[in-house]
């Protein structure tokens, strides 16, 4: 209460004795709009100002101006006997919540501070729900696209990110002699490529709807059919991963030519069930996706070192995208794992039905009958492509005795 009337604080204090004394009030008082202010910047719970408008020093109106200047203006109520149309409209257009004239009808007063204080509430609430989904918002941006962020980051959406069983498709990404390349360049310049590097593979990512579960060092984790609903979750992974592919080949050559040896990146990718949701167990928010499907995404990103290829996908990613192009690699015996999976190098739609693949697929067939001629039809394929490096990975297999489509990796 900001007036300076001697005998009103007593006043204020008789008519609002009942709610100090239960604690739902507390009062403070000053003289003149200096010591007002001197008061809010010392006592932050203050959530109302009663003023009035004539006072020594500073006036009620020019307090009500820098109350309302400040980041967080306070509701401000001005209870004055000059309640002429001026200074109501100047009160007003000031900020002011409310004007009561004197002398005081203390029942006026006592609703108006009551319907005060419950507008107070509103907002200090609309805040913090507020500042809660922008730090939502925050955490969530790290992993989902911008226009999914906003939504999850909203009340309604939480229960969309608690653990639970879906079909997913999983993609695992990683550089070629990453560890080897960190010793060599500097660190400066090591940091720039990774920055733009991810922010690129980021930015693909999220035009594919994908969710980036975590990086790796050099890798990235993403998943498809979560935490909302993609039928179509296996077109969006092998749509995504063609793009990454490009993009990182780009960047690959463009690196290159500033002299910075970068690999190539692997990807690898699968599709089955998996158990996804925040596991941070309410101290930090930590996405992330777990079971089966999930390591055999990341084998399969591995295998491609073996196998040559910069793109292996399984076989249950095939089967759930129609028109897959791609070249078969074999029945791979993954570690972890007692039964082989089919696995095929994904390919780009203009190279899926070109003359060559169609022989690489011949070729596969005589591999996988262990027929004998499989030997000449690979050794035919390398010699029109000597940097085919599957069909180099088949033909040193069978020059060495190996034979069938069962590949067992190290």
């Amino acid at each position: 209460m900001v007036d300076d009337e001697p005998d009103l604080e007593a006043l204020i204090v008789q008519r609002f004795r009942r709610q100090v004394s239960e604690g739902t009030l507390a009062f403070r008082f000053a003289n003149d709009g200096v010591e007002a202010l001197e008061a809010v910047a010392g006592h932050p719970e203050i959530g109302v100002v009663l003023s009035d408008i004539n006072m020594p020093r500073m006036d009620g109106l020019t307090l009500l101006q820098r109350l309302q200047d400040a980041e967080n203006p306070l509701a401000t109520v001005i209870v004055s006997a000059y309640g002429d149309m001026a200074n109501i409209r100047t009160a007003m257009n000031r900020g002011a919540f409310d004007f009561l004239t004197k002398p005081i009808d203390f029942a006026d007063l006592e609703a108006t501070v009551a319907k005060t204080l419950r507008h107070v509430a509103a907002a200090q609430e609309a805040r913090i729900r507020r500042a809660a989904a922008e730090r939502a918002h925050a955490a969530l941006a790290r992993y989902f696209s911008p226009n999914l962020a906003i939504e999850l980051a909203a009340e309604g959406r939480a229960g969309d990110l608690a653990a639970q069983r879906r079909d997913v498709t999983a993609v695992f990404t990683d550089i070629t002699g990453f560890t080897s390349l960190v010793e060599t360049v500097d660190p400066a310049v090591m940091l720039e490529l990774l920055n733009a590097y991810f922010a690129g593979m980021t930015e693909i990512v999220f035009d594919h709807d994908g969710t980036v579960m975590k990086g790796t060092g050099d890798g990235l984790h993403v998943l498809f059919g979560a935490p909302g609903d993609q039928p179509d979750h296996a077109d969006r992974a092998v749509a995504c991963a063609l793009a990454l592919d490009v993009f990182c080949e780009a960047f690959r050559v463009e690196r290159q030519a500033e002299g910075i040896p970068l690999g190539v990146t692997r990807i690898g990718l699968h599709s089955g069930p998996a158990l996804v949701g925040d596991f941070g167990r309410g101290r930090y928010f930590d996405y992330a996706a777990h079971g089966d499907t999930i390591n055999t995404a990341a084998r399969l990103e591995a295998a491609n070192k073996t196998l040559g290829t910069r793109i292996c996908a399984s076989a249950a990613v095939a089967a759930g995208v129609a028109g897959f192009g791609g070249r078969p690699v074999g029945d791979l015996l993954l570690r972890g794992r007692s039964e082989p999976l089919r696995a095929y190098e994904l390919l780009p739609s203009e190279r899926s039905e070109t003359p060559r693949t169609k022989a690489y697929a011949a070729a596969f067939e005589k591999l996988a009958a262990g027929e004998p001629d499989a030997l000449p039809a690979f050794a035919a394929l390398v010699g029109a492509d000597p940097a085919d490096p599957l069909a180099n990975f088949h033909l040193r297999r069978l020059l060495n005795g190996g034979a069938g489509a069962r590949v067992e990796l190290p």
